[in-house]
């Protein structure tokens, strides 16, 4: 088999802001990343997802997967957007100008908006959409539109979000490994 090298320019320059992404994350293919943005160690940024750190700043901390299609932006000169270590953000959600603290999931489709806290061990349901400065308490899961207290979380949820953190560092070890087996060059 032909090898197929993966060339495509993932990281852009905002004004004299240049994303600072650390070696240890993975960046899938069609990820686009502007500006003033920061990722720790051993992230993930799954296929076609834009991180937007233009008119503010973007920080990303350790262990933290943002899944396929998410966009994620901030809000010019109030809200930065701040997300912690080992937080799992489902696929297609909005983040705009917020706070996820560690150790939250953030369901598929959900959009939270400029300064809404999501405290750690926090759950925000699919779909749910999180206005401008709701804080969404540790334990507890916030669903609905616009965003409501649902219920306590179990302790067995809780326990889950280190897990999924988990899951996708594995994820990411596969999916290198698959491409290289493919003769992929990365």
């Amino acid at each position: 088999m032909e090898t197929s090298k993966i060339s495509e320019v993932k990281l852009f320059p905002y004004l004299n802001y240049f994303p600072d992404v650390s070696s240890s994350t993975f960046l899938a293919s069609g990820v686009k990343i502007i500006g003033n943005v920061k990722i720790g160690e051993n992230s993930s940024v799954w296929y076609n997802t834009v991180i937007r750190g233009d008119v503010h700043y973007i920080e990303i901390g350790t262990d933290s997967n943002i899944q396929d299609c998410s966009m994620l932006h901030v809000t010019n000169g109030l809200f930065p957007l701040n997300i912690g270590n080992k937080v799992t953000v489902g696929h297609s959600v909005t983040l705009h100008g917020c706070t996820l603290q560690d150790l939250c999931l953030i369901g598929m489709g959900a959009v939270i908006l400029d300064g809404a806290i999501i405290e750690q061990k926090a759950m925000i349901a699919a779909g749910a959409v999180i206005t401008p400065g709701f804080i969404a308490p540790s334990g507890k899961l916030v669903g609905g539109v616009p965003g409501k207290i649902i219920r306590n979380l179990t302790e067995i949820e809780m326990e889950e979000f280190e897990k999924s953190s988990l899951r996708y560092k594995k994820y990411c070890e596969i999916t290198i490994r698959s491409l290289k087996d493919h003769n992929y060059v990365l």
